[in-house]
């Protein structure tokens, strides 16, 4: 069947509500009889509004509906009689107008009943009383006239109102009086003040009563007090002004509020502080109040009761109040009667269990009447607080009412007793489907009715046994619980309700989902200010359950900002500020329950730059500067850095003087004379440096001389004859004092003579003239100012000017290594003829010639430079078999000296270079022609030559090498028994008597077997040109060599097309791409259909292709392409138009031959004699034998014997048109060579001639095998000469 569910959330929410249903008593279906039951009524004591109508309120349920009735001050209230009272239809509310009466004339105590044939209730005595708001008594007061110091107390009493009013102290502009510990407001509404002072003279305390039901204020005269100082009260020790005396008591009522006051007066101002003797104060239920002047207890409770110390204190002393709590209680349910519903001969019990204090009293009523004026009923029996009933009959219903009172209150409670017999009923919707999350509790609902009570089981699925075990407990209300609820525990579940008089059973479901769970949880994040936050919440949940992801911020809603966007597992934050600082929330929501998780985002930027900077302990040398950090933006400072600006030698540059940790404020500076400073300080974090401060004030410094001399101090000649003393100039800051100048001292080193001395100033060298060339000096510079000399100075070696070298190096020799390196050596000069330092020798060496040449072919210089006081040097790099020269000259600052002389020296014999050319010619099937070149440089005498070759295959494997010598005075040789179609490499070297030089390397395609391969004229956008005869062949030679390096350009380059006979074509192309999925692609021009594809082998460098296949005459577009794995065209080349020649006879026309002309003719002659025997053997009705000469011929061609008679078949006309034997044209056009010599192949030079019908021979020149022809009349063969003959007989 199938049934409708109806969905139940299972959360803790239910659980609240399933324990309050497990408490409360047992519902009655609202269609079987029950007794009154009072649901809705008035508090007990109302206060009324004299300016509205009096509602009173009186509800109740029962079956059938009850009727109302009420009583006042005890005796019967007829409301129908009073005009001005309105009873609500179905409903015991009263509605009483009293416009135009006055409202005390309602005042009273007023009881609801409502009653049915089943019983009757009754509400409380509810107590209708009208709110006041009285005058103040008119008074006339004098003013108060009071010394300073003193306390004083303000009196309000106002006048009593209901409810009582709300006490206030305002001035004349109705502004609240100022208060605290020394002027405060007491509970009653007095103004207390501890001390009076002269500022408290005023004619204005006014003392407000508002009445809140009235919304009333009333004003008391205002008070006038006069502070006078002719006689001040001095300082005191604290007293009490509330309450007097040293002890007090007071009394609480429990679940009340306590309020405990204490005001004391003294100078100074006392303070008030609060203790229990007896135990701690209740700090989850107390607050202090009035400035700590009022205790305030709420919710009271028993353990309240007992002595509450307060205690003022000042500086002279203290003083002591206690106050001795007592708690009352109103009575208060322990536990109140419950509706009881019985079966006919069942017991049953009431209880009405209270206490309180003094201890209540209880009275039981039935129906509204004492139960001891009610009729006796002997199955009933009362005992103090509990009423027995036993063996019940129908018709028994009633309302019972307990009444528990003390002196401070009571409390009246129904309950019913219904007799009834009635089968189970299920309350809890049929179907219902509970979800739950694992491991949470679970609670199935069966709530049930009947009379006796159902007895409850629950079963699952399809299983027999009753779920009374663990995990499962039934509760009492019939609900099942699965402490913690697993996948397994999902399934259909029925509870079955039964008592005596029948069973009842209901079906519900049970899923548990998979929690909500964070995975990824959002992570603390440091951002800096403008930059992006990213947090990252990836979350996982029951796939049945519909999530939502909500982003909190501080536990509230995200900033209506653009700048915040929400995905799906994301929250982004773009440009950053200090606003975002926070803690950010993902909360994951479904149905059933939620996972959240947070981090905290922190801004951080550069911080903010130090201010206050001042200077202190000012000395003449240094300084301290203190400054006061700037905000740091949630990121430490590291460092200070403090810079100067010196506004007398270089203003408005600011430099770095030193740095300080992120934790100091202070610097010790240390400073020049003769300077105007200005400072700044910067503070460094994680982030950057802040801005600058702004300056500190000028701080100048007293002139002084020098500290420091010059540094980087040379002295150099420029010129054979000076020195140039230079050095690095003091700055602004350095010079300590006006009139800064330089000394500058020399003297040549090594000799006995007195400093030279010259004072420059505003200079950075000085040029002494006139010295020898290149001796040491010693040179210094001293610092000297207006205010003295610098530090003495240290001096320093220089050297004055250089001059060119004056001899050359001698005994030059060269030893030669090899062909291509020689080393030379020679003898160093003396020093006395370098004149200045010494840096090297050079060697200049030049090719003159080769010793093949007689004649000298001087080539360009080079130059070796060998540094330091060498004595040798090696010459690489040399040409073998040649004749040099070279010199040497010396090299020091200044420059070269003169030349050695020359010196001839011969190289020896080396490997040559590589021939100049290789070329390929006369291409054949099977041979073909190669031409070279001598190398361009023989480096030696030559001895011959070196070839070798191999054949590749399509798959660029290579074949065996092959290797031939030549001599050296050969250039050409042609290379026969080659293998056809196929591609060839070719290594080619010349020899010495040193050894093989480099190789030289090509490559080259014979022809094919099929036919001669014709080049045509083929041009991309004109298509093809008919080439002229005769056609010669052509060589398919692919360059470059393998050794040759190509530069970036296209993928294709030199892409070229030959025609191959009438059904094919070469196309050839250089490839240099990385992708191997290269297509040669062909399509009939102006055609439609989709191009042909074929798969070449994609490898880099020259590649060609052989087209087979095409039609004869028919112009093609080709084009060769490379594709990705995805079929798409990568790269592509031009499209080349080809064109195939028609098929052409070269073969001479056989018709116009006179011996043919003479054969054709005897075997016509020979034909017709054979025809006129046949002819006469027929007519003889004779047969022709021709047995033997089928046997002979064997052609199949020939019609078989007959088997019924065993003679041959008769000639018919069916026979006339068959070739006969050796006559018949093959399907591929060809006559096959036998061993005869006079065959038609050999008279027509070929095997593709053919008689047309006119007895003419068509020789026809083709490249592919035709298909085979049928027999008969329709057949599609050109006819043989035999034919032609049978048709002309």
């Amino acid at each position: 069947m199938d049934r409708k569910r109806k969905w139940v959330l299972n959360s803790g929410a239910l659980l609240v509500i399933f324990l309050g249903r497990m408490t409360t008593g047992l519902e009655v279906p609202l269609d079987l009889p029950q007794p009154p039951t009072i649901t809705h009524q008035s508090s007990k004591d109302f206060i009324i509004d004299p300016r509205e109508n009096i509602l009173i309120y009186c509800e109740a349920k029962g079956k059938p509906h009850p009727s109302f009735s009420w009583t006042r001050n005890g005796t019967h209230f007829d409301v129908e009689k009073d005009s001005k009272v309105l009873m609500k239809p179905s409903s015991g509310t009263l509605v009483i107008d009293i416009s135009g009466e006055k409202a005390e004339a309602y005042e009273g105590i007023y009881q609801c009943t409502a009653r049915n044939e089943h019983g009757t209730a009754v509400s409380n005595n509810i107590v209708i009383r009208q709110s006041r708001s009285p005058l103040w008594s008119k008074e006339r007061k004098e003013a108060i006239m009071v010394q300073v110091g003193v306390s004083l107390v303000l009196q309000c009493r106002p006048p009593a109102g209901l409810p009582p009013p709300i006490i206030f102290w305002m001035d004349n502009n109705f502004q609240r009086l100022p208060q605290n510990t020394r002027v405060s407001q007491a509970l009653n509404g007095d103004l207390y003040f501890s001390n009076v002072l002269l500022d408290d003279t005023r004619n204005d305390y006014i003392c407000y009563a508002r009445f809140p039901h009235t919304q009333t204020i009333q004003q008391k005269q205002p008070i006038t007090v006069k502070v006078l100082d002719n006689s001040p009260s001095g300082e005191r020790r604290p007293s009490f002004m509330a309450p007097p005396g040293r002890s007090s008591t007071q009394m609480a009522l429990r679940g009340g509020v306590l309020e405990l006051e204490c005001i004391a007066e003294g100078l100074p101002t006392p303070e008030v502080s609060w203790y229990k003797e007896s135990g701690d104060l209740p700090s989850s239920r107390m607050s202090f109040h009035n400035f700590q002047k009022t205790l305030k207890i709420a919710d009271v409770m028993e353990a309240d009761a007992g002595d509450y110390r307060c205690t003022a204190k000042n500086s002279l002393g203290s003083a002591h109040h206690i106050i001795k709590v007592n708690v009352k209680a109103a009575p208060f349910w322990i536990s109140a009667p419950r509706n009881l519903i019985l079966a006919p001969k069942e017991t049953g019990i009431l209880t009405c269990r209270v206490s309180g204090d003094p201890k209540p009293q209880i009275a039981w009523s039935v129906n509204g009447v004492p139960i001891e004026d009610s009729p006796k009923d002997m199955s009933r029996k009362v005992e103090d607080d509990t009423v027995i009933l036993s063996d019940v009959q129908t018709g028994s219903s009633a309302v019972y009412q307990c009444n528990a009172s003390n002196e401070f209150g009571y409390l009246l409670a129904n309950a019913f007793v219904n007799v009834l017999a009635e089968a189970p009923r299920v309350l809890t919707p049929p179907n219902n489907v509970y979800q739950v999350i694992t491991n949470n509790p679970a609670f199935l609902d069966c709530a049930s009715f009947g009379s006796p009570i159902p007895t409850i089981t629950w079963f699952k699925d399809s299983q027999t046994s009753i779920l009374n075990r663990d995990p499962y407990v039934i509760h009492n209300n019939g609900t099942l619980e699965i402490n913690v609820a697993q996948s397994l525990n999902s399934g259909k579940y029925t509870c079955i309700a039964s008592n005596n008089l029948g069973t009842r059973e209901n079906h519900v479901y049970l899923e548990v989902k998979e929690p909500t769970r964070i995975l990824a949880q959002p992570e603390y994040m440091v951002v800096q200010r403008n930059r992006k936050a990213v947090f990252e919440c990836k979350v996982k949940h029951d796939p049945t359950l519909i999530p939502t992801m909500n982003w909190l911020k501080d536990n509230g809603e995200l900033p209506d900002d653009e700048r915040f966007l929400v995905d799906t597992d994301s929250l982004t934050i773009n440009d950053v500020t200090e606003e975002d600082e926070g803690t950010y929330t993902c909360v994951m929501n479904t149905t059933l329950d939620q996972d959240s998780a947070s981090a905290m985002l922190t801004v951080v930027e550069e911080p903010d730059p130090p201010t206050d900077l001042e200077l202190t302990d000012q000395r003449e040398r240094s300084v301290q500067l203190t400054w006061i950090p700037g905000d740091e933006h949630n990121s430490p400072t590291q460092k200070f850095l403090v810079q100067y600006e010196d506004l007398l030698h270089q203003a408005g540059v600011w430099h770095n003087l030193t740095e300080e940790e992120g934790t100091k404020t202070t610097a010790h500076l240390d400073l020049s004379p003769y300077a105007y400073y200005s400072f700044r300080v910067l503070a460094v974090n994680h982030v950057g440096y802040s801005r600058p401060s702004q300056p500190s004030r000028q701080y100048r410094t007293n002139p002084a001389a020098p500290d420091v001399n010059p540094t980087d101090v040379h002295g150099v000649g420029t010129e054979h004859n000076n020195l140039v003393i230079s050095w690095k100039e003091l700055t602004g800051l350095q010079s300590n004092g006006p009139g800064l100048q330089y000394k500058v001292n020399w003297r040549q080193k090594d000799v006995e003579e007195d400093w030279s001395s010259e004072t420059v100033a505003n200079a950075s060298k000085y040029v002494v003239s006139g010295t020898p060339t290149f001796v040491p000096y010693e040179v210094k510079v001293q610092a000297v100012n207006d205010y003295g000399n610098g530090p003495a100075p240290e001096a320093v070696e220089g050297y004055s000017g250089e001059d060119v070298p004056m001899s050359a190096p001698e005994s030059v020799q060269v030893l030669v290594q090899n062909g291509t390196l020689a080393e030379v050596h020679w003898e160093p000069v003396l020093t006395s003829v370098v004149r200045g330092r010494l840096q090297g020798y050079k060697v200049s060496y030049w090719r003159e010639r080769s010793l093949h040449q007689a004649e000298a072919q001087q080539e360009e210089q080079q130059v070796l430079a060998f540094s330091g006081n060498r004595t040798d040097g090696r010459l690489p790099g040399l040409k073998p078999y040649s004749l040099y020269t070279l010199n040497i000259r010396v090299v020091n600052g200044k420059g070269e000296g003169p030349p050695s002389p020359n010196h001839n020296f011969e190289t020896p014999e080396g490997v040559p270079g590589p021939p100049s050319f290789l070329r390929i010619k006369n291409t054949n099937m099977d041979s073909l022609t190669l031409e070279w070149g001598p190398p361009q440089d023989n480096n030696g005498r030559l001895t011959g030559y070196t070839l070798k070759y191999q054949p590749v295959n399509s798959s660029n494997e290579l074949g065996p090498v092959e290797e031939m010598m030549f001599p050296a005075n050969e250039t050409t040789v042609i290379l026969s028994d080659l293998k056809y179609s196929t591609r060839y490499k070719f290594y080619f070297n010349a020899k010495t008597i040193k050894g093989s030089g480099p190789t030289i390397t090509e490559e080259a395609v014979t022809i094919m077997d099929e036919a001669f391969v014709q080049q045509p004229i083929v041009d991309v956008v004109k298509g093809y040109t008919e080439p002229h005869l005769p056609i010669s062949p052509i060589t398919q030679s692919l360059r470059p060599p393998f050794h040759k390096v190509h530069s970036i350009g296209p993928a294709f380059t030199n892409v070229n097309s030959s025609v191959v006979g009438e059904e094919g074509a070469v196309i050839s192309w250089e490839y240099f791409g990385p992708d191997k999925n290269v297509y040669v692609e062909y399509i009939v021009e102006n055609s439609k259909e989709d191009w042909t594809k074929e798969f070449v082998n994609g490898s880099s460098g020259s590649q060609t292709y052989l087209i087979k296949g095409l039609k004869p005459g028919t112009s093609y577009r080709v084009r060769v392409v490379v594709k990705d794995h995805s079929e798409a065209t990568i790269h592509s080349t031009e499209e080349l138009v080809i064109t195939l020649p028609a098929m052409k006879s070269n073969q001479v026309d056989l018709a116009t031959q006179g011996w043919f002309i003479g054969l054709m003719c005897a075997i016509a002659l020979l034909i017709l004699v054979l025809l006129i025997i046949c002819f006469i053997k027929r007519n003889k009705g004779g047969k022709y034998p021709v047995k033997e000469k089928e046997d002979a011929h064997h052609d199949p061609e020939i019609q078989p014997m007959k088997d019924d008679d065993g003679t041959f078949g008769e000639y018919s006309d069916t026979e006339d048109h068959k070739p006969l034997k050796g006559s018949r044209t093959p399907s591929n056009g060809t006559v096959k060579r036998d061993d005869s010599d006079d065959s038609l192949v050999d008279y027509g030079e070929g095997g593709d001639g053919q008689f047309n019908e006119d007895g003419s021979f068509i020789g026809q020149y083709s490249g592919k095998k035709e298909k085979d022809t049928h027999e008969g009349n329709e057949s599609s063969e050109a006819p043989s000469p035999v034919n032609a003959m049978n048709s002309f007989v």
